[in-house]
């Protein structure tokens, strides 16, 4: 990637935007939901770098070449990180075409190069994110201590999480009813939850398009990968960047039995279809097994 995605926190932060006009008004209605303290700086003030100090982070919008020169280089005195609208040379950062759902946020950049590309980008995945996404995330935000303190194992709370993320739960979120959202979620907590292990086999050598929808979301969703060497290196990105990663030479009938024992979800991407004395030798061990081709071509 050239360029790394990473969102700002707002509440209790200052937000600085330099300048005036319709570029400036469209960064302050870019922030003006936001929890964050907005300064607006106008004229001589936004060239003074005490103007900017504690902020977390700065825009500069002017048509005036001089102005933004002057602003942007007052926030860096400040140790500010700047964005100037239509001045990539001059940015710290680039700001991203934005989907907002509150707790939920979504943002597709092109690094500067094409900012028309990444508003098109946006009004197709907008449609997929329904505006009840961010109440779910909420709900999940407010419970996220009860549902660490009662499954202590990450891939056993992985593993609730994303049960609960299909649920009733999340369901009661989407609509807006909280209260009842945080009584579903408790109530799935104290019934008792106990992740089920299991291995999913991905046959599929490349290209990733192919790739049916549930083997992406077996990729995305595995607590650890096995890959083999000839593996297209764009279906083993489609894994979490955290999920661990097994050598296939190590993955064995006796070593997979007791990751799924423990509750793991492991996912082996392969060039070639699993042979029958293979499959016999899991079984044999207890692990179950899932076979996920890729769609015919």
């Amino acid at each position: 990637m050239d360029a790394f995605p990473a969102f700002f926190p707002l509440s209790g932060r200052t937000v600085v935007v330099a300048g005036s006009g319709e570029p400036a008004q469209a960064k302050l209605r870019l922030l003006a939901g936001s929890p964050a303290r907005i300064v607006h700086l106008q004229g001589a003030d936004a060239a003074d770098p005490a103007a900017y100090a504690g902020a977390a982070l700065a825009f500069v919008a002017s048509a005036d070449e001089d102005f933004a020169q002057a602003a942007a280089a007052a926030a860096r005195a400040a140790h500010v990180p700047v964005n100037v609208v239509d001045r990539p040379q001059l940015c710290d950062f680039t700001t991203p075409a934005v989907i907002d759902r509150g707790e939920v946020v979504a943002a597709i950049g092109t690094g500067g190069a094409s900012p028309m590309l990444a508003t098109m980008l946006r009004a197709d995945i907008e449609q997929r994110v329904p505006e009840g996404a961010g109440r779910v995330a909420a709900l999940f935000r407010q419970m996220q201590d009860e549902v660490r303190a009662a499954l202590p194992q990450l891939h056993e709370r992985r593993a609730f999480l994303r049960e609960a993320l299909a649920g009733p739960a999340a369901s009661a979120a989407m609509v807006g009813d909280m209260q009842g959202a945080a009584k579903l979620l408790r109530e799935a907590l104290a019934g008792g939850f106990a992740a089920q292990g299991r291995l999913r086999i991905v046959v599929a050598s490349g290209p990733v398009d192919l790739l049916t929808l549930r083997a992406v979301r077996a990729l995305a969703a595995a607590d650890l990968l096995v890959a083999e060497p000839g593996a297209d290196p764009a279906i083993i990105s489609l894994a979490r960047r955290d999920a661990e990663r097994l050598a296939p030479a190590e993955a064995s009938p006796e070593r997979l039995a007791a990751l799924s024992a423990a509750g793991q979800v492991v996912v082996w991407v392969m060039t070639a279809p699993l042979g029958g004395e293979h499959l016999a030798a899991l079984a044999g061990a207890g692990v179950a097994v899932e076979i996920l081709p890729t769609a015919a071509p």
